[in-house]
């Protein structure tokens, strides 16, 4: 039996642009519900991304003003253009041309941002316990090693034993 996903919805109610804040209820999760009470939480966002949802805003007003009697209002931050619900297949989808548009090819999915959100945040110091609680996880242990992928380290090591090698060879040469 196939595990079906419940549409991505994110409400109106659940972000409060002038607090830069966004509530985390449900997931995409069959039922809707996080994994966890614990993954339940409010998160602060960023200015960029409050700027973002603002554009956004406007740009949905408009076009629930052009889809008319068209339009179903769930409150949905992200929707199809006449209101309803978008699927995970429409998200992919969507995801893959704004990552071909950023030079990254199509072989990308949505779930990555999550364990690029995570080894970004550590690659510039932030705790593992402070990445835990911003991504819902009850301990570090999930984070740590499913998630963060170091970036740093792999980078100056792979630099650090090139020096050697070219080193060793530019003596023998």
């Amino acid at each position: 039996m196939e595990h079906r996903r419940a549409p991505v919805r994110s409400t109106w109610p659940e972000v409060d642009l002038k607090a830069r804040t966004i509530a985390v209820y449900r997931s995409v999760r069959a039922k809707g519900d996080t994994k966890t009470k614990s993954s339940r939480r409010v998160l602060k966002l960023p200015k960029k991304a409050v700027e973002a949802l603002k554009a956004h805003h406007i740009r949905g007003s408009a076009e629930r003003l052009q889809a008319g009697e068209l339009w179903r209002d769930h409150g949905l931050v992200f929707c199809r253009q006449d209101g309803t619900p978008l699927d995970r297949w429409q998200v992919r989808r969507e995801f893959q041309k704004i990552t071909m548009l950023a030079g990254l090819g199509e072989d990308w999915s949505p779930r990555e941002l999550r364990h690029s959100f995570v080894s970004i945040l550590s690659a510039h110091d932030v705790p593992v316990e402070d990445i835990s609680d911003l991504v819902g996880h009850v301990s570090t242990h999930v984070t740590g090693t499913v998630y963060r992928h170091e970036i740093r380290p792999a980078l100056t090591k792979g630099a650090q034993a090139m020096d050697k090698i070219l080193k060793k060879r530019s003596r023998s040469a």
